[in-house]
């Protein structure tokens, strides 16, 4: 079965794992649609649920939802949120009781760079970051030709480099990454290789200030070509 129907969590109208009912009451998961990830893989889901259950697990990620919970509030008005995610991020810290923090960022983000390293600094954290060209190495090392340089072919361009980012940041002991605006693709070859606790401040998207969601929030209007049904050019 979970062949023909993959985990479709996004096309269920049911939501039966958050449902509206008392504390004392429990879920009823019988009548989850049958892509459903806990009808699909429920060893696969208890498995996880059983991680939990480890010390150090539990306690992470109840710290999590403590935060989670800190960062909303009861008003005559309603819910409302408090905190931006640069607050949330030095709370959790704070919770966690990290003392050593390491910023993984994009070059073409080292303004931004700099001023989160100012505010963790007087925050009290020691903070070290690592540049994306670390390493100072040529694109041609990964095979990228003459003309796939941004600055043309006649230009020196070195690679992204965030494996090494990683393992700097794995050598420094950091008590927590933080990756701030690398691209796609490098992104993933930094968690990949991270082996220290990791969060994202923020991910790169040049268009939009690095808000990718604007693109989302208008795949219905500007940029309805998202929805456009055409292959992806080759590379």
């Amino acid at each position: 079965m979970a062949e023909e129907f993959p985990a479709m969590c996004v096309r269920c109208a049911k939501r039966l794992c958050d449902p509206v009912i008392g504390a004392n009451e429990l879920p009823s998961i019988d009548r989850v649609p049958h892509f459903c990830p806990m009808k699909l893989f429920p060893e696969v889901v208890e498995q996880a649920i059983r991680e939990y259950d480890k010390t150090d697990v539990k306690e992470f990620a109840r710290l999590a939802s403590v935060q989670e919970f800190e960062c909303y509030e009861q008003t005559e008005k309603g819910l409302r949120t408090k905190f931006p995610r640069i607050e949330e991020l030095i709370q959790f810290a704070e919770k966690c009781g990290y003392h050593k923090l390491g910023i993984a960022f994009c070059i073409g983000l080292a303004n931004e760079a700099r001023m989160l390293t100012d505010i963790l600094e007087s925050k009290g954290f020691s903070v070290a970051s690592v540049c994306c060209k670390l390493g100072a190495t040529a694109k041609e090392r990964i095979g990228i030709k003459p003309e796939q340089k941004i600055e043309g072919p006649e230009s020196w361009e070195s690679m992204c480099n965030p494996i090494a980012q990683a393992e700097v940041l794995n050598t420094e002991k950091v008590d927590l990454a933080i990756m701030l605006g690398l691209c796609i693709g490098h992104d993933t070859l930094f968690i990949k290789y991270c082996r220290v606790p990791m969060t994202v401040l923020a991910v790169k998207d040049r268009v939009t200030g690095h808000n990718p969601l604007a693109a989302l929030y208008l795949s219905q209007s500007y940029y309805g070509r998202l929805l456009d049904n055409k292959e992806s050019a080759d590379v």
